[in-house]
Order: structure tokens, then sequence, then C-alpha cells
């Protein structure tokens, strides 16, 4: 049988089109066709291209009349724009995390950390209000690129609800490093908020997505967030704060450090935690606590593989894991990281969405509930850790 074949396109060279163009290459249900590449930075854009051997667009448009599928690689202050006009063409965008945010004003002197919270709320609700109500009007959905839904030992536990009736009484998970490599991160204006919503929407999403597999397997319909609190902090800005190298110090307004705990419209829990201040590499879990089992599933690190390299010069071309800091010693090495942490998962679901018209478990409404929570959250922190209600969109 001749597999069908769809057309997709990117949108941004950075660091995400390298493993979105991995994955692809590793899709078995369809034949994949990259069109080509669009992108505001020209040089970053033809290197990409002419390393994978694909066509260069100067216009948005131009790019999106070719295509089915459109990966949408750029800072999440541009992400509504280019998933609207794919909508509106009814092409699938694949729209990585988060699917959008509040990003100020536009003005220069922007400060996230003394702007009105409540107003950078009904900014982002407004955002997700109108990318909604486009894919309402299209053929095409959107597909939210949260990898942690597709991660094997999320997805382990999935099957363990559905097949238990299990019931869900708290979550607590955690990702945190030391310090994004992204030069935009740390400025409000172009990442929309620090930790909470650049570390924390994966364990988020991860909660709320297995509240929702437990809603469906015991009454048919999803468990969603109803409240948060939350609490914010930058700790690599305080005053005393003694600098040794090890950690990025150099954020502009956004927070380094949150705790997010939400409470479900159920009643039971989740807590979630998000910093840039763990050294010793990418610490990503979550812990589910129900009635009749507990499950810790370990994205990273986990003891899969583990290294001991006494010269730390020796493994300079070996990939150990992501942010490690040092190679020299024991380390907890991935031997397949892209797949521990379900990127390439993510991609082959996708895809079988747009081919074959396959259900999408990472879809608009889990990626609508997380920017409710987030953005009341960040209206909680700025309360001192009063409880906000959560938006919840339509479902």
């Amino acid at each position: 049988m001749t597999k069908k074949t769809v057309r997709a396109g990117f949108i941004g060279s950075g660091f995400a089109a390298r493993f979105h163009r991995e994955a692809i290459a590793k899709v078995y249900g369809c034949t994949v066709d990259l069109v080509g590449v669009f992108g505001r930075t020209a040089k970053n854009t033809q290197t990409f291209a002419a390393a994978h051997g694909i066509d260069v667009f100067d216009n948005l448009e131009r790019l999106l009349d070719q295509v089915d599928v459109v990966h949408v690689l750029v800072p999440a202050a541009a992400h509504e724009e280019i998933a609207i006009k794919a909508l509106q063409r009814n092409v699938f965008p694949i729209v990585e995390k988060p699917l959008t945010g509040s990003f100020g004003d536009g003005s220069n002197g922007f400060d996230g950390r003394t702007a009105d919270r409540a107003q950078i709320r009904d900014q982002a609700l407004a955002s997700v209000q109108r990318m909604l109500h486009a894919e309402s009007r299209s053929t095409a959905k959107i597909l939210y690129a949260e990898n942690w839904v597709y991660a094997p030992a999320i997805q382990k536990e999935r099957e363990v609800i559905e097949k238990t009736g299990a019931q869900i009484l708290w979550m607590h998970g955690e990702e945190a490093h030391s310090g994004s490599h992204s030069p935009a991160y740390g400025h409000w204006k172009y990442s929309g908020g620090g930790s909470m919503i650049g570390k924390g929407v994966h364990p988020l999403s991860a909660a709320l997505y297995l509240k929702r597999v437990e809603g469906r397997a015991r009454f048919g319909r999803a468990i969603r967030p109803a409240t948060v609190t939350a609490r914010t902090h930058c700790l690599t800005q305080l005053e005393g704060y003694v600098d040794a190298g090890h950690l990025r110090a150099d954020y502009q307004d956004v927070e380094d450090f949150a705790l997010i705990h939400v409470v479900f419209d159920d009643g039971t829990l989740a807590t979630l935690f998000a910093s840039e201040i763990v050294m010793g590499g990418v610490h990503n879990w979550l812990e589910v606590c129900a009635n009749n089992h507990r499950t810790q599933c370990n994205l990273n690190p986990t003891d899969m593989m583990q290294t001991y390299n006494p010269v730390d010069k020796q493994f300079d071309d070996i990939y150990v894991v992501e942010k490690i800091g040092t190679k020299q010693g024991w380390a907890k090495t991935a031997p397949d990281e892209d797949h521990a942490h379900g990127f390439v998962q993510e991609i082959e679901a996708f895809y079988g969405t747009v081919a074959h018209g396959d259900a999408i478990e990472s879809n608009s409404q889990l990626a609508a509930d997380t920017i409710s929570v987030v953005y009341s959250g960040y209206l909680s922190a700025a309360r001192g850790g009063a409880e906000v209600e959560v938006r919840q969109f339509d479902d």
C-alpha cells in the first residue's frame, strides 16, 4: 500500500527546528515531504535549509499555501498570528509550547515584574480565545507540541489509569535546570513570563492531561482545573545572591523559581515546581498518587544507562544528557533522550492526525487549560499566593 504524503513546512530554524527535523525523519505512518522553511533571520534560515536540502521561503503566506502542516518554532509572541493564518488556510499548525501568552505593550520599557497581572491574564486568555475561534472555523486542528504527553512514562500511566479506573488524588512534579540557552529568554516581552511558563508548562500539562484521562475513563468527560495558587521568586536577582558562575543569572524581568498548586473541579490536587537554579542536568519528573496505585514518571534523568568518565575532554564529541554541566565523573547518560521525552512519539502522532484523522491527545483544549492556569497563577503570585479561579474554555 502506498503511504499518504503530507506536505510540511517549518516556521523558524533555531534549536527546536533541529529536533523537529530529526523527529520527522522517523515518522513511519505517512511520507513527509518537507517543502521548506520560513524564518526572520536570513542567515540562520539559509544555513538550516542548506543542511537539510530544503527551500527557503521569503514569504510566510506563500509557504502556508503549499503545505498541509506547519511546525511553528518561533518565540511564543508570534504563535497566535502564525497559527491563525495556518488555520484560515486549513493547514494544521504544530505549535510549540507555550501555546500563546501575554507579552506586554510592545514598549522597550515594559517590565513584567511590575505590570498589571490581571490585565496580563486577560490578554493571554483573549489570545487563546482567538486561536480557538479560528480553529472552530477550520477543517484543521491545533496540534499542541507538549512532548511530556507522549513520553513513554506518561503514556504508560495513562494505560494504568484507564484500565484500573484509578482516582488521582495528588500529583507533584518538576522541571528544572540551570537556565535557558535562549538569548530571548529572560525578557517577558519575548517569552511571556519566566520559569512558570518556560518550565512549568511541561509537568503542568502532563498533570492536566492525566486528569483528563481519568475523567474520560470514569465519567466520559474531562476533569478540569478549577483554581490555582502560585508563588514566584527571582532568586538570582536577590541583592545578596553570590554568582559562582554555574547558573544563568541575567534575567531582566522574569522569575527563576515558581510553585503552582492546582485544585481540580473534583477537589483533587497537583503541585508543580519550575526553576532555573538546579545544577546537574535537567530534572523532569511527575509523581502520581492515586487511590489504588502510585507511579513515578522519571523523564530525565533515568537509570537506563550510567557512565563514568575520568577525563572530561575524552567525551567532547559524545552527548551525555541535557545541561549536565560537566561530563567528568559519573553521569546518568541518556541513550535516546528524544524518545524518553516523547518528541518522536509526539511528531508521529501529529502526522497520524494530519494524514489519517487520528484523535489528538495533546490538543488545543489542553493547551488552553495550561495557559489559563499559568496566567491565573501569575495573578495569584502578584496577590501573595491568593487562590484564583481558572477560566475554563469550552471542551
